[in-house]
């Protein structure tokens, strides 16, 4: 069944443009379509198309408790100029104090599974609270940000989730990115110009340098799929 909403999703917005398949979905699924945003530059993009747009999408927020400073300077930034309404949503409490008290405030340092399992209690659980009884979800994604996103589709079905994923713009390039965003004076994270491309929480980020992979600023002491299991493993 889900294939076949995908399938025909595709077919029905194959010659839309970005603005009028979420102005469909918004109409399709009412107030079952939401947008997750963690204020970066891909993400403001989505973000000024729907306030702009005035769409009844709702738009979201992941706070970890542990993002920088600047993310939540455009944040408020974002919410002044749009006049929208973004509604945040925090880890378990106890769930953090639990991992704060047997492990440490660092322990996401020491192993793949530790930090694995900070992003579970600081991101993965609050989505899946987002994103319950909702129909469609809404990313920021793009394919040229790691290998591991290169095989994502426009639309697809996230099992993990049990909800239609749209991913608008999949294709754009950074540069198409960064120009939209000029070129309609949206609200930036300063770290992008400190070399920061991909922002998270503040103590798994980092600058990179020119020529390394997008990706490469996050969780850099470790090789992994530079995941947190938002979006993939």
């Amino acid at each position: 069944m889900s294939s076949t909403i995908v399938q025909t999703l595709i077919e029905k917005t194959q010659n839309f443009s970005i603005e009028e398949t979420l102005a469909f979905l918004a109409n399709q699924y009412k107030d079952k379509v939401v947008f997750s945003t963690s204020f970066g530059q891909e993400d403001q993009v989505i973000t000024a198309l729907i306030a702009t747009s005035d769409l009844p999408i709702n738009i979201f927020t992941l706070d970890t408790g542990r993002l920088f400073q600047e993310t939540y300077d455009v944040f408020h930034k974002t919410k002044k100029k749009y006049k929208t309404r973004i509604k945040v949503y925090f880890p378990e409490a106890s769930a953090v104090e639990n991992l704060l008290n047997e492990k440490g405030p660092n322990s996401f340092y020491e192993s793949v599974d530790n930090r694995k399992e900070c992003c579970f209690i600081r991101k993965v659980a609050p989505l899946t609270k987002a994103l319950k009884g909702n129909s469609v979800w809404i990313t920021g994604l793009r394919a040229e940000q790691s290998e591991n996103r290169n095989d994502l589709h426009l639309f697809e079905y996230d099992s993990k989730f049990e909800i239609i994923k749209f991913n608008p713009l999949l294709k754009w390039t950074l540069k198409e990115v960064e120009d939209y965003l000029e070129k309609n004076n949206v609200p930036q994270n300063a770290l992008h110009k400190q070399g920061f491309v991909s922002i998270g929480c503040a103590p798994c980020t980092r600058a990179i340098s020119e020529g390394e992979d997008i990706r490469a600023g996050r969780w850099w002491w470790e090789s992994s799929h530079k995941e947190c299991g938002l979006h993939g493993k």
